[in-house]
C-alpha cells in the first residue's frame, strides 16, 4: 500500500526485506531473522548510494535494518502511537531527537532529553472539504445524522460483520458511510440485497477512500473505528467523536491509544468481542444525545495539532544542521 501511495506522489521508493521478531512463533523466528539480515545488507547499499544527512524512523520491523546500516548517521524518531513499539524503544537509545504525538508518550523515554511533542502529521488536502460539498460527493442527505465506519486501510472483519448484522436497525435512524477494506468487499452485494430501497439509499459502502477520505471525515457526526495511530491525528483534526474498538491482536498499542482519547472525553471504548451486542444501543444513544456528542467533539478538537508535519520537519532540519556544523 505504501509503495502505491508514494509512487502516486512521485517520490522515489525502495523496499527492503524485513520481518518481525516480537511475538512470532519459534518456527517463524529463524526465517524472520534471516529476512532482517538480508534487509541490513540491502539497507547498507542504499545508504552508501544515497549518502543521507539525517534519517527519519517511524517504527515497525522495517526500521532496525536501516538504522543498523546507518548507525553513524544522525536520526530522528517519530512515535505515532502513544506507546512506542519494540523497534522504536530500541532505536531511541541512539536517536538524536524523538518526536511524539502526545505528551503522554514522554513517560516512555524518561532518560532521553531530546523529546518534543509535535502531534500526528496529516495530509493538508484532507481539509479541503466543507460539509455541503462532502455530503454531495458521497451522496449523503443533509437532514440525516451520519455514522462513519472505518476499520483502517485494510478494513476490520469483526467491525464489518458486526455492522452488517444490524444494518436495518441503524439505518432506520441514520445514514452510514462504511469503508470496508478490500477483504470484505465480496460480501457487500449480498448485504445490499437484504436492504429495502430506502435503507439502500442510506448505506454507502466503499472498499477504500483516498482523496475523498476528508469528505467522509467532514460529513460524519460520529466514527466507529479501530484505534490505530491515525485516530490520534485525523479525528482531532475534524473534531470527530469516536467509538473505538481496539484491535485485540496488536499488542497494547491500539488499547493505549483508545484509552488516551477516552480519558480526554473524546471517545468511548468497546472491546472487540462486545461489539455485536453493544453497537446498536451505543451508536443510537450517542447520536440522540446531542449534548454528549457536542462535548466529545470539543474534547477531540482540543487535541488537534494542525502543524505536526511542519514541526517534525523542523526537527529533522535542526538535527541535520547540527550534525553538519559539527563535521
Amino acid at each position: 500500500m505504501e509503495a502505491d501511495l508514494i509512487a502516486k506522489a512521485a517520490i522515489p521508493f525502495e523496499a527492503i526485506p524485513a520481518a518481525g521478531v516480537h511475538g512470532v512463533g519459534l518456527r517463524t523466528l529463524p526465517g524472520n531473522i534471516m529476512q532482517l539480515i538480508r534487509g541490513f545488507f540491502a539497507s547498507r547499499k542504499i545508504v552508501r548510494r544515497f549518502h543521507p544527512d539525517v534519517m527519519l524512523f517511524t517504527g515497525g520491523y522495517v526500521a532496525p535494518p536501516m538504522a543498523l546500516a546507518g548507525m553513524r548517521i544522525p536520526s530522528v524518531l517519530y512515535v505515532p502511537d502513544i506507546e512506542p513499539g519494540l523497534a522504536l524503544k530500541t532505536l531511541a537509545r541512539f536517536a538524536d531527537r524523538i518526536a511524539v504525538t502526545a505528551e503522554d508518550s514522554r513517560s516512555y523515554f524518561p532518560k532521553h532529553k531530546g523529546v518534543v511533542v509535535t502531534g500526528y502529521p496529516t495530509r493538508r488536502e484532507i481539509l479541503s472539504w466543507d460539509r455541503q460539498q462532502a455530503q454531495k460527493t458521497l451522496n449523503l442527505q443533509s437532514d440525516l445524522p451520519t455514522l462513519l465506519v472505518f476499520g483502517g486501510s485494510k478494513g476490520a472483519r469483526s467491525i464489518n460483520r458486526a455492522i452488517f448484522s444490524v444494518l436495518p436497525e441503524l439505518l432506520s435512524e441514520m445514514q452510514i458511510v462504511h469503508i470496508t477494506g478490500k477483504l470484505n468487499w465480496s460480501e457487500i452485494d449480498q448485504v445490499c440485497k437484504g436492504l429495502t430501497p430506502e435503507q439502500g439509499e442510506r448505506f454507502h459502502p466503499y472498499p477504500y477512500l483516498d482523496d475523498e477520505m476528508g469528505a467522509a471525515f467532514e460529513a460524519a457526526d460520529l466514527v466507529l473505528s479501530r484505534a490505530g495511530a491515525s485516530s490520534l491525528g485525523e479525528f482531532p483534526l475534524f473534531g470527530l467523536p469516536a467509538i473505538l474498538v481496539p484491535y485485540p491482536y496488536a499488542w497494547r498499542y491500539q488499547k493505549v491509544n483508545a484509552e488516551y482519547l477516552a480519558q480526554q472525553g473524546a471517545a468511548v471504548i468497546v472491546n472487540d468481542e462486545e461489539l455485536p451486542k453493544r453497537i446498536v444501543p451505543l451508536v443510537i444513544d450517542l447520536m440522540c444525545d446531542t449534548g454528549q456528542l457536542a462535548g466529545m467533539r470539543v474534547a477531540m478538537q482540543s487535541l488537534n495539532k494542525p502543524d505536526a508535519a511542519l514541526a517534525i520537519g523542523m526537527e529533522i532540519i535542526k538535527v541535520a544542521h547540527t550534525a553538519g556544523s559539527e563535521q
